[in-house]
C-alpha cells in the first residue's frame, strides 16, 4: 500500500467528527459518559415534545445506524491513530445508549415524569454496564476483536444489558406498587 493510497482511504475531518461525536470524545474526565449523552438528550426532547413511537424509534434507530456505521467503517483508522478501543472514539457509546433506549419498556415513555426518571435510569445503567464490562461476558471478550467491530460490539452488548436491567427494575416496581 502506498502512502498516497493510505491518505486516500484515511478518514476525513468529518469522519473523525463522527467518531468523536463532534468533539465529545475529547472531553475529560470520562469521555464515554459525555459520549453517552446525545441519545439521552434526543430522547428527552422527544419525550418533552410528546413524540410518538414512530418518531422515537426512527430517530434513535437513525442515530444508532449513523454512529455504529462510523465505528465499523472508520474504527481501524481510529485504532491506528489512537490505539486499541480509543477513549476519544465515543460513537460506540452513542450506539450502545441508543440500543438501551430502543429496547427500553415503552410504557415508561408515555408519562413525562416517569419517562425522565427512566431516561436517567437508562443512562446510569448503561454507564455501569459499559464501565464494568469485564464482569459481564461476552462484552469483554468481543472488545478484543480488532478494528471497528471490536470498538462497537462491547457497547452494543452493554446497551442490551442495560435495557434488560431497566425492564427488570420496571417490572419489580410495578409488582411493588400493586
Amino acid at each position: 500500500m502506498t502512502a498516497q493510497t493510505q491518505r486516500d482511504d484515511a478518514p476525513t475531518w468529518a469522519g473523525f467528527q463522527l467518531l468523536t461525536v463532534f468533539g465529545l470524545g475529547h472531553m475529560r474526565p470520562a469521555s464515554g459518559t459525555w459520549g453517552s449523552l446525545p441519545p439521552v438528550v434526543l430522547a428527552g426532547v422527544m419525550l418533552a415534545a410528546g413524540a410518538g413511537a414512530p418518531v422515537w424509534y426512527a430517530s434513535l434507530a437513525g442515530m444508532l445506524v449513523l454512529f455504529a456505521g462510523a465505528c465499523v467503517v472508520l474504527g481501524d483508522h481510529a485504532e491506528a491513530r489512537w490505539g486499541k478501543d480509543p477513549s476519544n472514539v465515543v460513537a460506540d457509546e452513542v450506539a450502545g445508549m441508543c440500543v438501551t433506549l430502543l429496547l427500553a419498556p415503552p410504557a415508561l415513555m408515555h408519562d413525562p415524569v416517569r419517562g425522565a426518571i427512566a431516561l436517567v435510569a437508562a443512562f446510569l445503567l448503561f454507564r455501569c454496564f459499559d464501565i464494568c464490562k469485564d464482569v459481564a461476558p461476552p462484552a469483554a471478550q468481543v472488545q478484543e476483536i480488532r478494528g471497528g467491530w471490536g470498538v462497537l460490539l462491547d457497547d452494543l452488548i452493554s446497551g442490551v444489558y442495560a435495557a434488560g436491567a431497566l425492564w427488570l427494575i420496571s417490572g419489580l416496581l410495578a409488582v411493588m406498587s400493586n
